[in-house]
Order: structure tokens, then C-alpha cells, then sequence
């Protein structure tokens, strides 16, 4: 069954807002074996010796993963994705869902489980609908713990969300004077940009829901009215979607992910909600919504403030 994740333990007291561990001596993943370990570049978030970034060396903790997302969306309208963390002095951390599996095998007389566990679930939606978002996402990019999907997650999160976007403290050689001007800036990308997308049935995005339950379709609705982003079909016949991406049908029994800050007349397939820089698949449906379609956290922060051209 689905859970969220239980990091948050008395013993989190405070949350450091220094740079990452920078990984020194770590060898390179993407490199395979040619570069000799990580040597932290002076002010570039890259290796001295391979030009790697840090995620191909050493990806970070869960528990830092989470607090960095929980300083994402702590001031957005997605707040509710946060937890407070008991003695933290008012720091709140990502509530990561879970998705626990387990599956009896037959084997003679005494049953045995196969359990699967995914880091990362979309979050208020019942597990049949989550395991169909599953099924829809390509096998590498499953975030099964113990999997390549996995630390593809967690490289996806250093690479497309790098704290460094959003956290002065952790930006290097960044002047007193300019600590405002970034501060500001962050506070408006919370407002006017940053989302986290839905996992819905097709026509059932934005309907409302409790906090932490699973959102459902009321009986007396309507079916929805046929979409104006492409919609196939008669009118008068049961309304049809297509993926605002692919602009392939999304069949009706088939979860679609909405990005609320497109309106919900725009639906995607789990495998199209991409960046539209980058097009790789948007980490945790965390999407920045700018000139019509969604982006990453990287690539959506240096088109409004290019960065330097390697990092």
C-alpha cells in the first residue's frame, strides 16, 4: 500500500545550509574508470578532472533529497506536500510518497512475499491508479528501490532541481548586495511558476479532494466536455483526450498527469510530461510552467538567469 515516507524523527534538529559533501576522490559513474576521482572544481559545480558533475559521482542522502524538496515547495501553493520537522525551528521536508507492493508467491507450504517498493509514487492517488502511472513509465525510469530507475531519480533531482537554484547559502562567490535580488527571485518563481503535476483519470483533473485522500470522481458529474487542445471525435459522443506532447489519444481508463498552471483542458501520457529544454522526464512531476509548456528547475531558472556556460 501506498505510505509516505518516515523521515521525519525527532533527531532532524536543524538543517544545514552549507554547500553539499563535495565527494572528493569519488570515482566518475559516466566514466568509466578514466577519471581518477572527483576534484570539486573552485567555483563550478563540475570535476577538476573529468568535467562531470557531482551527481555522476556521489548522489545525495534521501533525507537531504527530501529537505531540499521541502525547501522547494515550503511558500508555493504545493505546501501541503510538506511535513514540519519536530525541532527544526519551523523547517519543513518533503512528504515523499511511497508505494509498498507485495505479492505472494506459491511455493509449497509455506507462502513467501515479493515486494517491490517505489521510491517515489504520485502523490492522492489510490494504488490501482498509481501502479497503472507505473506501467506507463519506461522500466529504466521506474524508481524501484535497488534499480537503475532509482538513482536515475536521484540524479534527476541534483540535475534538474540543484540547490543551489534556490538557496543563497548554497550559491559561491554570490555578493551581499545580490542576496535580495535572489531571494525575490525565488519567491516569485513560487508564485507564479513552480507546480507539481497531477495523476488523474482523463476528464478527472482538478476535481477537489481531502487533504491525503485519494481524489475521486463525484457521482452526480458530468462527463467532461471535450477538451479544446485537440480533441478527437463528435462532439456529442463521449468526450475523448489526446496528449497535449505526442497529441495521441489518452484512452479513458488510462492516467494522464495535469499541470494546474495549464488549466486542466491539457492532459500529458506519464511518459510525455517532459522539460521542454532538457525533454527528459520532469523528477517527481516538479515542473516550472513558462511560455506555454512545462520545464525543469535548471533549465527554467538560467533562461531567466543564464548561469555559467558549463554548470
Amino acid at each position: 500500500m501506498a505510505q509516505v515516507a518516515k523521515d521525519l524523527n525527532p533527531g532532524v534538529k536543524k538543517m544545514s545550509l552549507g554547500q553539499l559533501p563535495p565527494a572528493r576522490g569519488v570515482a566518475c559513474l559516466g566514466c568509466q574508470g578514466s577519471c581518477p576521482g572527483f576534484e570539486p572544481h573552485s567555483w563550478r559545480k563540475i570535476c577538476r578532472s573529468c568535467r562531470c558533475g557531482q551527481e555522476e559521482h556521489c548522489l545525495s542522502s534521501d533525507l537531504e533529497d527530501d529537505r531540499k524538496i521541502g525547501r522547494l515547495l515550503t511558500g508555493s501553493t504545493h505546501a501541503s506536500l510538506t511535513a514540519r520537522v519536530r525541532g527544526g525551528g519551523g523547517v519543513r521536508i518533503y512528504k515523499r510518497n511511497r508505494m509498498i507492493m507485495t505479492n505472494p508467491i506459491a511455493t509449497g507450504k509455506d507462502p513467501t512475499f515479493d515486494t517491490i517498493t517505489y521510491e517515489w509514487a504520485p502523490p492522492g492517488v489510490t494504488q490501482k491508479l498509481g501502479l497503472q502511472y507505473m506501467e506507463l513509465v519506461p522500466k529504466e525510469k521506474q524508481p524501484v528501490t535497488g534499480t537503475e530507475g532509482a538513482l536515475y531519480r536521484r540524479r534527476q533531482l541534483m540535475r534538474q532541481l540543484p540547490v543551489y537554484d534556490q538557496d543563497p547559502a548554497c550559491c559561491r562567490g554570490l555578493a551581499e548586495d545580490e542576496l535580495p535580488a535572489m531571494e525575490a527571485f525565488v519567491k516569485q518563481y513560487k508564485s507564479e511558476a513552480l507546480g507539481v503535476g497531477e495523476v488523474a483519470l482523463p476528464g478527472q483533473g482538478g476535481l477537489p479532494r481531502e487533504d491525503g485522500k485519494p481524489q475521486q470522481k463525484p457521482e452526480a458529474a458530468e462527463p467532461a466536455a471535450p477538451a479544446t487542445n485537440g480533441s478527437l471525435g463528435d462532439p456529442s459522443k463521449e468526450a475523448e483526450y489526446v496528449c497535449e506532447l505526442c497529441k495521441a489519444a489518452a484512452p479513458a481508463d488510462s492516467p494522464v498527469v495535469y499541470a494546474g498552471r495549464a488549466g486542466y483542458a491539457k492532459q500529458w501520457h506519464p511518459a510525455c510530461f517532459l522539460c521542454a529544454r532538457c525533454r527528459e522526464p520532469l523528477v517527481d512531476l516538479i515542473y516550472f510552467w513558462k511560455d506555454g509548456a512545462p520545464w525543469c528547475g535548471r533549465h527554467y531558472c538560467e533562461s531567466l538567469r543564464p548561469r555559467c556556460s558549463v554548470r
